[in-house]
């Protein structure tokens, strides 16, 4: 067994992680890395702060793969482990290079997502602390939502790509300063999104006020996806701080479900949700979303590595 460690892929190294996902997604019926995992996964892309660690087998067949994200103080990572090659040793194997290559002194977080058996076994035996519950939540695209009513002076339209994208990164950081992912979305982050083909900017929705001279502020969105089943999803909803409280978020939220039911015809639509975020939880209650799957964060210390 070998685990190589590098800042970037090869194209050896890509094709076996991809494959040890793609086996790992059909296995399990869902990614075993996130949105914005997948999205890194490119040869000679080096990412700041992003290490990735492929594992191969006794007879070199990819076995395991991990990507690791390290920030200030804490540490992000990903991983899965080939479906044929499971409870054979190699996620712990993969665990321990995980925590070697986070360094001394540093949380590490890992993701079960769906609650897997697997990863929860591994936090299990190592002590880890369960950390964070993102809930996935459904409901049918029907009935259609009743039309938004906004609040006075402001007005929806859709995103201009080539135009909107320095207000909208710069409304998302200030709307999710809170959030560990979505606040510090960056440019490129942005960018990797708009070129995947499931963009469509006619359902990225920005609630503007103008100033009365022409120039408009952007003080809300609403940015719908379409997956490749027709599944709909709430991608990201989010509201200047000061536009808190007076019905946006409400009327933004109903202007992407009607697109998703009218526009797009999902039967569907899902949307992601902290289990701790109470309020966020009961107004989707209450518009009918129900809990589909649960992914669970659990956070292991480096100084719990196994030592030689």
């Amino acid at each position: 067994m070998e685990i190589l460690t590098n800042a970037a892929l090869t194209e050896d190294e890509l094709a076996a992680a991809r494959a040890v996902l793609t086996a790992a997604a059909e296995a399990d019926g869902r990614e075993a890395v996130s949105e914005a995992g997948r999205l890194r996964l490119r040869v000679a892309e080096p990412r700041a702060g992003v290490t990735h660690l492929v594992q191969r087998g006794e007879a070199r067949e990819p076995a395991g793969y991990a990507q690791l994200e390290v920030g200030e103080g804490t540490a992000t990572v990903e991983f899965a482990v080939h479906p044929e090659l499971r409870r054979r040793g190699h996620g712990r194997a993969l665990l321990d290079a995980v925590l070697a290559a986070a360094g001394p002194g540093r949380a590490v977080d890992f993701w079960a997502h769906g609650g897997h058996p697997g990863a929860a076994r591994l936090a299990e035996e190592r002590g880890a602390e369960l950390v964070r519950e993102l809930r996935q939540m459904r409901k049918p695209a029907e009935p259609v939502p009743a039309a938004p009513v906004l609040p006075a002076g402001v007005t929806v339209r859709t995103f201009r790509p080539g135009r909107d994208e320095a207000a909208w990164l710069a409304l998302n950081a200030l709307a999710f300063a809170h959030h560990p992912e979505q606040g510090s979305w960056t440019e490129r982050d942005l960018a990797d999104r708009q070129a995947e083909a499931w963009f469509d900017p006619s359902g990225f929705f920005l609630a503007v006020r103008g100033d009365g001279d022409g120039a408009e502020r952007v003080v809300g969105f609403h940015w719908t996806k379409v997956h490749p089943d027709g599944l709909g999803e709430v991608y990201v909803v989010g509201v200047d701080p000061a536009e808190q409280g007076n019905g946006l978020g409400k009327a933004l939220t109903a202007t992407g479900l009607r697109h998703l039911a009218e526009d797009r015809k999902a039967p569907t639509v899902l949307l992601y949700v902290d289990a701790d975020n109470h309020a966020a939880v009961r107004v989707y209650e209450g518009q009918g979303f129900t809990v589909h799957e649960v992914d669970l964060m659990y956070r292991l210390h480096t100084e719990q590595a196994p030592r030689a």
